[in-house]
Parts: C-alpha cells; structure tokens; sequence
C-alpha cells in the first residue's frame, strides 16, 4: 500500500489528523510527477486539515492552475473554498476606500469601477498575503503582501522635485511615503508625494486591499492616474489658492523620525569606519560614528527614568540640561513616550549629529544612522539532534529585544564585509596595540576562534531587522566606490550626494579614525597581509571554515586549496597555529599565570612551613607555568577542533532558535556601467604603488617583549 492509498484509507476510517499526515507526505512523493495526484492529496488536506493546513492546499492549487492542470475546476474550488468567504469583507473595504477617496481633495478621476468589473480578484492566503487572479488572463499572479516591510525603489533619489513614484501598490511603501515626507507647511514650499498609476482598472482593484484612511489625512499625497502625468509638478497657488511660501520653517519634530539605518558591526576590523566616514555629513542623515550599545541603552533608560520621575518641565530642566529646551519641552509632552522617541530626541538635540551637513529644508525627514558596537560579538555553534547548528549569541539577541529597534516601522539594515582572513589578522594586530598601549591588564583571546563562529551575516527571514538588508564588501566601497555607494544610496532610499564622494568625520576631511586605519579612499588595507599576525595555516584553517561564506561572496581562496578535508589535515592546520598561539600564551603568562603561580607557591611554602632555594623556586615556577598553560591552550584547542570537526559536514544547516533555517545575506549588485576596477576576488593585486601604514617599532615594544 502506498502512502497516496494510506491517506485515502485513513480518510475513510475518519482518522482525520493520521489522514492530513498522509496526504502531506504523498504529496512531497509526487511533487511534480503526478499532477492528479498532488490535486487529490490538496483537495484532501483542504477537506480534513486544521489550523494553517489549508495553505499547503492554496498553494498547491495555485501552483498546479500555473501548470495549466484542469484550470477551470481548480478556479471554482479556490473560489469557493478561499475567494467567497472573503468577498463580504473585501467589498466593504474597497467602497471605504472609493468613499474615502471621492471626499480626496487631490485625486481628478472619479468614476470608480464596480465591484464585479474589477480587474483583479484577491485571494486572501492569510490575513496579511492575497494572491491576485487576472481576470482578463485568466491566471493566478505572485503572492501579494501589502505589509510587506521592504522599501524597493530609490524613492528619494532626487529631492529637487516633489516625490514622484509610478504604480506604488505596497501598503507599506504608501505608509512610507507618507511618513516620511515633511508637510508643505513645514518647509515652507510644495512638497506633496505624486503617486501614479498607468492604470486606473488597476489603481481601482488594489482599493481591495488597501486601507487608505491614515494616509489621506495629512492630505500629502496628490493621485495622478495615467495620462494625468503631465500635470506634474502642480502649482498649488494658482490651482488651489494654497501658498506654501508664507509658512515659516519648521524645526524637526519627535514623531517625524521613523527611519532606520542599522549599520551593523559584523566583527571587528571589516572597514565598517570607512562607512562612517562615507556617510558622514550626509544632508539627510542624523549621523555619528560607532557607538557602544549598552552605553546608548543606558542613556535612554537614565533619560526615561527622570521624564517619568518628574511632575512638571521645570523639574526635567533641572536634570536633563539640553540646550534645545523645545526639543525637550515636546518629549517630556508626547503621549505614549517610547525608547525610539527617545533616541530620535537624542539624536536630533546632538549638535554633533545635526551639523555640519543637515538639511533642514529637505523635502524629507533625515534617517538615523546607527552603528552600534559591542566589545565582543560573540557566537556560540550548538548542533541539535537532526545535526544542524544553531547560531547563538547574546550581542544578537540584545538588539533583537531592544525596544528602541522595535520603536522603528521601517529599518534598512546593511553590513561591511571585509576578507576574512585580512579581517582576522588585522583584528589581532590592533588588540596587540590595545593591549600595549591601552588595556594593561587585558589578554589575548582566541579571536580566529570568535571569527569563524561568527555568522551573522546568514539572517534569520522572520527577523523583522533583517527583512530589508544587503552586504557590502569593503573591498568594493574602496575600489569601486562610485559603484558601491551609489548602489548603497539606492538600496538605503537616499540622494547619491557630494558628501559621500569624501571621507570625513564631523564634516573634517580625510580623518585617521583609529589606530591603524588607511586615511580616505587608499586601497592599503585591502592588499596588506599583516604576516606577523596570521600564518598561512591560521588563514587556511579560516578560509576551510568559511568557504561557504567564500563562494557566496565572491572571495578567492588564497590558502585553502578547496580540497576535501579529514581529521588529520584539520589536526596538522590546528598544529600549526604558532602565531596567534604565541601572542595568547606569552601575554596570558606574563598577565596572568606567573603571578597567580608565584602566590600558589608562596602559599604552598607556607602551609608546609617550608622554604625553597632560589633555583627550587624558578624551577617550580616553571613546572606549574608550563602545567597551567597546556591545560589553557588544550583547552583552547579543543574548542577549535570541535568546531572545525563540525564545519567537515557537506550536508551542514544552520539554523536559529526556532529551528527556522538560515539564509547569507544578499549583497549588493553594482552597476557594472560604474565599475572603475574589476570586482576583487582576492587573488587579483593592484598595479598601483600602495602607501602600507604600520605601528612603529615603539608602539609594538610591550608586546615584543612579551613575546
């Protein structure tokens, strides 16, 4: 008997949920083979299904009408089983939205089809997707999500003009424009948003499933329907009488901030300063450099907590001492105060964030730009029963969880991503420095560890955070920067303007940002190996663990010869890791262990009443130094060979804490018009003389001696 036969058995029997189990495995069985079959399992999952079932029957009939299988049978069972219990509520939305809009000051057309003449039939997949069917087509077209939180188009990519956009059919790109445009009356001149669409058949279908009452209140958004184009831009004075030149300008307001820009921090080291300073002084950015999460969470919790402590202005006055009193006066006032108001507030009263290349006149309100930075971003690989790995880490989370992200409707998230191997070294390389100069009690830790656990540029599609991103390489924001940051401007839904043609920070030029960083748009850093940090077997041991990462990517292997590998070249590459093993034991030693060791002996001696020669004392010092420190670098070893053990599975998935797999972020399409140099690959070397900044000998002098 087969598991079609099962199925039919079950149903039969009344076994309802032991049936819907059966039809869904016959289904995955025929897929694609028997078209009669994948109907009838559908049509018996449908009948006997509970909860969610029901879309795997929606999906499959969706799929087998585009296949062209008994259309006409399947169209009458979708309409029956997914179309008809809805049309009530469809209908009674789309005469809200035709009542709405013939009251519409700023909308010319007025003969609004009939309910049963519309072109487009919506099928509700669930309370937020509808699949439209094509009348005229007679087909069923892509799944629809009118909340679909992505922004698609550069909608903002001149704002010398009012906002013009063609056939916007996303709810939420409606929102979008229409929060995110600053009112006529604000800047002083005709700023509405001219939507239009080539079709009105079509423009009256979408009334369907649009809810139009928010975004028609602030009367922003003037409909221009196909030929009605040429009317654009309206002289509003001469047509309406309406002259927005006699209003003053208006300073930003709170609630007028309701974009995001999450410049992540991947890992240490991945150029994400040379973004900084790109979009740096950008007109329409409220922008600073890296900051430490926890220290602007901080900030935002001591801010609530004296706004929610005090009973009138005078007293906030007295605790949170902002030169912009306004600015303050409105956040102490808004009801329903939040951690996102908050940040907005803090940000715009910052005479660092706001100048020297704010646009106050913009046609739209300016984006936060955020970087926030964490001292480790630590990941742990854990492998659940079914094998696959679960990425976990609780940096990741704490942004997650953060109320001020959640505060954001629409967030644009993007990261840097350097050569990992260059990434790495370059990273041990400044703790070196760090440890000399800076942190005198600090060690070194295991950072190629840290970095080949670290995933998080595969996202999570269920992230909210992550449902609009893309990746960047470094290497392309250096050689190919016209390309890289005009593509980069699009996908942020910004103007490509003058100030990211430069490096700056605070508006100054060519800034050395860090220790160690390549001033403005020299290519140094790309090409620099950084040998002293990172030996051959170190980089090739990374370039093993992230060769997924590689090829997805489209980095060369530079020491990894891509062939399959065993335990024993794992173990002969983990043998091998003389550098960085050298930096971690000689600096754990000299900060740790000798001193700790000497007290133990001492402690020893005197619980025993006993004394040792000078030459006993160096000798046991040395024993238990030398104990204490193949315990720690075993230890450390062990969890490299656990996790390059992990990464030999072909078959390997990641997935998060839901079990929910894993997907690499999608990079950045450049425009192959706009590329000055090649794409890197890695392999590829400059013709150009580059000018390589190294630490001087002096810098490094704590750390040599300790090594």
């Amino acid at each position: 008997m087969n598991t079609l036969e099962i199925a039919r058995k079950m149903a039969a029997m009344g076994e309802r949920a032991e049936a819907v189990k059966a039809y869904k495995l016959a289904l995955n069985e025929c897929q694609g083979a028997d078209e009669a079959a994948e109907m009838e399992c559908a049509l018996g999952i449908l009948q006997f299904g509970k909860g969610k079932d029901y879309q795997i029957s929606f999906s499959t009939f969706v799929d087998l009408h585009k296949r062209g299988f008994m259309p006409s049978d399947i169209k009458d069972i979708m309409t029956l089983a997914f179309y008809q219990p809805n049309t009530k509520m469809l209908k009674k939305r789309y005469d809200k939205n035709c009542r709405l809009l013939r009251k519409y000051p700023y909308i010319f057309r007025q003969d609004f089809l009939d309910f049963e003449e519309l072109p487009l039939t919506f099928y509700p997949f669930d309370d937020n997707k509808y699949v439209p069917y094509n009348v005229r087509e007679q087909g069923f077209e892509e799944l629809f999500l009118p909340q679909h939180p992505v922004i698609s188009r550069n909608f903002f990519a001149d704002l010398d003009k009012p906002i013009l956009a063609a056939d916007v059919f996303s709810q939420y790109e409606l929102e979008y424009l229409n929060d995110n445009v600053r009112k006529s009356e604000y800047i002083g001149r005709e700023n509405h948003v001219y939507l239009h669409y080539t079709n009105w058949a079509v423009f009256c279908a979408y009334l369907q499933v649009w809810d139009l009452a928010e975004t028609l209140k602030e009367r922003k958004i003037v409909y221009l329907i196909e030929d009605e184009i040429a009317q654009y831009p309206i002289d509003f004075k001469e047509r309406f009488g309406i002259d927005y030149s006699q209003y003053e300008l208006q300073p930003l307001h709170i609630r007028e901030i309701n974009r995001l820009i999450w410049h992540t921090q991947l890992s240490s080291d991945n150029g994400g300063d040379y973004f900084n300073e790109i979009f740096d002084s950008h007109p329409n950015l409220l922008a600073q450099p890296s900051v430490m999460f926890d220290e602007t969470m901080e900030v935002i919790h001591d801010v609530e907590q004296i706004l929610d402590g005090c009973t009138n202005f005078k007293q906030v006055q007295e605790h949170v001492h902002w030169q912009n009193k306004q600015l303050l006066f409105e956040l102490y006032n808004l009801r329903g105060r939040t951690h996102k108001d908050i940040m907005a507030a803090l940000y715009l009263h910052n005479p660092e964030h706001t100048s020297p290349g704010l646009d106050s006149k913009a046609r739209i309100a300016p984006v936060i730009f955020f970087q926030p930075h964490f001292y480790n971003i630590n990941y742990d690989l854990q492998r659940n029963e079914r094998g696959q790995l679960l990425l976990a880490s609780e940096q990741y989370d704490k942004v997650c969880q953060a109320e001020m992200f959640r505060g954001f409707k629409y967030i644009k998230t993007f990261t840097p991503m350097r050569t990992i191997t260059s990434a790495n070294a370059a990273t041990i390389k400044y703790k070196c420095y760090r440890l000399a100069e800076v942190q005198k009690e600090a060690i070194m830790d295991d950072t190629l560890l840290g970095r080949v656990q670290n995933r998080s540029f595969m996202i999570d599609w269920q992230n909210r955070l992550f449902k609009d991103c893309r990746l960047v390489r470094f290497e392309d924001g250096k050689l190919n920067r016209v390309a890289t940051f005009r593509a980069l401007a699009a996908f942020l839904d910004l103007p490509y303007t003058e100030s990211m043609t430069y490096c700056s920070k605070h508006g100054k030029r060519n800034p050395l940002s860090d220790v160690g960083n390549d001033v403005g748009f020299s290519p140094a850093t790309i090409y620099r190996k950084n040998e002293r940090y990172s030996n051959d077997f170190e980089r090739a041991f990374i370039e093993f663990c992230m060769c997924d990462v590689y090829k997805f990517y489209g980095y060369d292997f530079e020491y990894y010869d891509g062939q399959p590998v065993d335990d024993a070249k794992l173990q002969n590459w983990l043998d091998n890791f003389t550098t960085l093993d050298k930096f971690i034991y000689d600096i754990y030693v000299e900060r740790v262990v000798k001193d700790e060791v000497e007290k133990r002996i001492k402690q020893k001696m005197e619980e025993l009443n006993g004394t040792l020669s000078d030459e006993e004392f160096a000798k046991a010092r040395e024993n238990l130094i030398n104990d204490t420190m193949a315990y720690h670098m075993a230890e450390i070893r062990r969890k490299r060979l656990a996790v390059g053990r992990a990464l030999l599975d072909d078959n390997l998935q990641f997935i998060n804490k839901n079990g929910q797999p894993l997907h690499m972020m999608p990079m950045l399409e450049l425009d192959p018009a706009l590329l000055e140099m090649p794409l890197y690959r890695s392999t590829t070397f400059p013709v150009v003389e580059i000018d390589v900044q190294e630490f001087s000998h002096e810098e490094m002098k704590p750390i040599e001696k300790a090594n």
